[in-house]
């Protein structure tokens, strides 16, 4: 089994509804088994300025699908929400991103893990330092003085982390 870290994120159609949405999804497919999630962030965008603040969680999965089968499977819990990608680092009906997989370094036409960015992005450091605090990256940064070095740019709570189903 390999262990995977998920960053999602909305900003369209009540983000707080699409991101329970897909953690439901994600908890709910039998090819994975969800260990963790974060309290869910209000962000401001990091792209352009003229599109409603996000709302960001990261997740903890357990899985046997390989990186490719798993970007797979989360971009069709995005299509099912009705993933609308407007333009670059835009508004977004729902987004997830693989952030790690294992301790592996991987970068293809269509996957780079670890995700790009990952180290610039309050609204991914912060939360999964939340549910990771002892976590590493695979080139041997830690993830909690990552998260406790990084500027907040507005980053807030704005909701407990999602309880974990049985």
């Amino acid at each position: 089994m390999a262990l995977a870290y998920l960053g999602l994120g909305a900003n369209l159609n009540n983000p707080v509804s699409q991101l329970h949405a897909a953690i439901e999804q994600l908890q709910q497919a039998p090819e994975l088994s969800l260990s963790a999630c974060s309290s869910l962030y209000a962000s401001k965008p990091m792209g352009p300025q003229d599109q409603p603040d996000y709302v960001n969680a990261v997740v903890a999965v357990a899985t046997e699908l390989s990186p490719a089968e798993l970007l797979m499977l989360v971009q069709g819990i995005e299509n099912d929400a009705g993933r609308l990608r407007l333009r670059h680092w835009g508004e977004r009906t729902l987004d997830i991103d693989i952030l790690l997989y294992d301790d592996i370094s991987l970068h293809t036409e269509t996957l780079s893990i670890p995700h790009p960015g990952l180290e610039q992005r309050e609204f991914v450091l912060v939360p999964l330092a939340e549910i990771a605090p002892g976590l590493y990256l695979p080139n041997g940064k830690e993830v909690a003085a990552l998260a406790t070095n990084i500027a907040r740019n507005g980053l807030d709570i704005i909701a407990p982390a999602v309880t974990m189903q049985d």
